[in-house]
């Protein structure tokens, strides 16, 4: 618990016990709106018939649901008091998959 506390510059049980919350609740989170949002669209399971169709029908969800994932991450953040941590923690995440160039605007 100690080497996780010091990874993320953290210092009480307390704010790991809140970050560990915060992440359950917005991967089960993002799964609920994303699915309202892809029937919205006309994006659904039923509208994909082959194997290449319903490929594309799930990588569409999965980058449906990282997006919304990212937005409620820092919202369940902010509300739990821990928002610059989980900002920080979007940005590095975004920053690895090669979004660096965009962030450095948004400080």
């Amino acid at each position: 618990m100690e080497k996780l506390k010091q990874r993320w510059g953290i210092s009480s049980n307390w704010q790991v016990l809140i970050i560990f919350i915060v992440f359950g609740i917005t991967g089960s989170s993002s799964m609920l709106v994303t699915k309202p949002i892809l029937t919205y669209l006309g994006i659904v399971k039923e509208n994909f018939n082959g194997n290449i169709e319903i490929v594309f029908y799930y990588v569409l969800k999965i980058l449906l649901v990282f997006i919304v994932y990212q937005f409620l991450l820092v919202f369940f953040g902010w509300i739990f008091g821990q928002y610059s941590f989980f900002w920080n923690f979007v940005k590095k995440m975004l920053s690895r998959i090669g979004f660096k160039r965009f962030l450095k605007d948004v400080e």
